[in-house]
């Protein structure tokens, strides 16, 4: 069952889990240094009260994604709210919305490449998953499952203001490519300026990075897509 669309303000956002979403800290017994589920757990409390919009209205490539501003983190409206785990339902946004703020976060005040902050931020979701006591393998196989489906999928709700530095930085032309044929057709009828402007621009620059690949390699060279990409 797909959930209904809803944007939150973070002072609203109720997740299983939570170690306290009202009360203040309570001291812990153990050294602040301590590595734990629970300071983990706090640590993604706090993350999550930082968040100004969550949007679940859209196509969103990949599942996740952000706006350029950062205001705004973007799930895609065709991935569950939550699967099913030896009888526990296990909500899942609280993961991606860490995933998208620590990817953000250090590709906007660190300078980092996409691929470099992915890394990163995969490495803290899948923390935050092991803390809750939620095999890994389980949870990426449920997002894996929506990634093909999604992918598969004709855009047809792409926010105006989604940012495509993953995507370049990615050098998934394929993905690009397809934005920039809806975009054509008439099939994202309130596409951006902007957004136009930036797919144009990104898919110009990787016909420019192919024709050179193909001049340094000579006539035989044909394009490698570019393997999927979770998020």
């Amino acid at each position: 069952m797909l959930r209904a669309f809803v944007i939150r303000k973070p002072a609203d956002m109720h997740f299983d889990r939570a170690c306290h979403p009202e009360s203040p800290h309570q001291k812990l017994h153990v050294p602040d240094w301590f590595v734990s589920s629970l300071m983990l757990d706090r640590a993604l409390d706090a993350i999550l009260r930082r968040v100004k919009t969550l949007d679940r209205s859209h196509d969103i490539p990949y599942l996740a994604g952000y706006s350029t501003d950062g205001n705004t983190i973007y799930i895609d409206r065709h991935l569950p709210a939550s699967f099913e785990y030896r009888g526990r339902a296990i909500e899942v946004d609280r993961f991606l919305i860490l995933h998208e703020e620590v990817e953000k976060t250090l590709i906007d005040q660190l300078g980092l490449h996409y691929l470099h902050a992915h890394q990163i931020a995969t490495r803290a979701e899948e923390a935050a998953v092991r803390a809750e006591r939620i095999s890994w393998h389980a949870y990426d196989r449920f997002m894996q499952k929506y990634v093909k489906r999604i992918g598969d999928e004709r855009l047809k709700k792409v926010p105006d203001d989604l940012d495509l530095k993953p995507y370049r930085d990615y050098h998934d032309w394929d993905l690009m490519h397809r934005m920039q044929q809806a975009i054509d057709a008439g099939r994202l009828p309130r596409a951006s300026q902007t957004l136009r402007r930036e797919v144009a621009a990104y898919d110009a620059a990787f016909r420019e990075q192919r024709r050179d690949a193909r001049r340094t390699a000579g006539p035989t060279t044909t394009r490698q897509a570019a393997p999927k990409r979770r998020r």
